[in-house]
Formats: C-alpha cells, sequence, structure tokens
C-alpha cells in the first residue's frame, strides 16, 4: 500500500501553500484538519499530519506520537516515515478507515491530556 498517494500528497501540499500564503501575510497559521493518519502496525507510533512544507515536500507538518508518552506538533520527513519500520520489522501503514472530524490542535490537546494519539 502506498503512504502517500497522490490525492494526499495534493491535499497535504495545497493545506502547505495556504500556511505559507497567510504566514507571509500575517504571521498566523492554519489550524487544518489532519489529512492523513499514520501507524505502526507492531507499535505505538502514530502521526496525523496535515501539510507538506512548500519550499521542502519530504517535509510533513502534524501531530506525532512515537509511541513514548509525549506527542507533539512538529515537522517530520516523508521519507523517514516511508523507510521506517516498527518492532518487528513491519513498514509503517496508512489507516484508510480515518476521517477527520476535528481540527490538528484539538487532536494535540486531546493527545496531551492522555499521553497518546486518540483518533
Amino acid at each position: 500500500m502506498k503512504l502517500f498517494p497522490q490525492p494526499i500528497i495534493e491535499k497535504l501540499a495545497e493545506n502547505g501553500r495556504a500556511n505559507a500564503e497567510r504566514m507571509a501575510d500575517d504571521g498566523d497559521t492554519h489550524d487544518f484538519f489532519p489529512v492523513v493518519k499514520l501507524f505502526t502496525p507492531d507499535g505505538a507510533a502514530t502521526w496525523l499530519l496535515s501539510e507538506i512544507d512548500p519550499d521542502d515536500p519530504d517535509i510533513a507538518f502534524g501531530l506525532c506520537d512515537l509511541g513514548v508518552g509525549c506527542p507533539e506538533l512538529g515537522s517530520v520527513r516523508i521519507s523517514e516515515i516511508e523507510s521506517a519500520r516498527g518492532r518487528l520489522g513491519m513498514p509503517i501503514e496508512r489507516d484508510l478507515h480515518f476521517k477527520a472530524r476535528h481540527r490538528l490542535t484539538t487532536y494535540a490537546d486531546q493527545a496531551r491530556a492522555a499521553g497518546r494519539i486518540i483518533a
């Protein structure tokens, strides 16, 4: 299964461009709905990604939870996610059934309170 099919890349890129434009205009950012949820099937890591950097399409932004109780908003390299393996050697998977119900900051607030992403 491809982690980042073209429609997902396009939506992430669209969000990244919108945020770059807004940052240039007024210094603020959008609070997007996550576009994609990724996870380790043989571990506890989860990512909710909302955009990619228009200047470097290998850098995504979202809520990252490596399964150690400290989920955080930040950037991650797509190439690293694509090459990562869980503790049993299984590759990262995309949650095909994920539909974002909240904006990214809501997921982040819930994750900080719970110590993990709850989606």
